[in-house]
């Protein structure tokens, strides 16, 4: 499983929820839930929290996990991943962690990034870790 390797922090990490139960990887990609609530992502075009800024040991009593909304990071790209578009979630069709250009029905909540580069399947990328405010860049029709 490819995990975000952080580059560059824009923001410091915040405390989300989490169950007690569960182990997160640092560097992992977070769904997000209410109330406030972070899990590893597990589906394609997750509403996502952030990025993992540290370990959560399963059953460790913790209940809280430091999350990353912004910064610089390096990230795998699970498909097609160009420079400028927005990146949503593509953790169930792809490997844990994954990202992929967002269709439009995607974006604006279910974005999670914008790719800094361009990738193909399996190529790692910069992106910058902005969930739910990537948007895309369209022509209006009518010009």
């Amino acid at each position: 499983m490819a995990v975000w390797t952080l580059i560059v922090e824009l923001e410091p990490p915040i405390n989300f929820t989490c169950a007690d139960g569960t182990g997160i990887e640092k560097g992992t990609l977070l769904a997000l839930s209410d109330p406030m609530t972070a899990a590893a992502s597990a589906a394609d075009g997750d509403l996502i929290a952030g990025v993992a800024a540290e370990e959560k040991i399963a059953n460790d009593g913790k209940t809280k996990i430091a999350v990353y909304r912004r910064g610089i990071f390096k990230a795998t790209a699970g498909g097609n991943c160009t420079a400028g578009y927005a990146l949503a979630s593509y953790s169930s069709t792809g490997d844990a962690n994954d990202v992929i250009n967002g269709a439009v029905d995607d974006l604006n909540s279910q974005s999670c990034a914008i790719a800094l580069e361009t990738a193909t399947d399996g190529e790692t990328l910069l992106v910058e870790l902005c969930p739910g405010m990537a948007t895309v860049n369209t022509v209006d029709e009518a010009e």
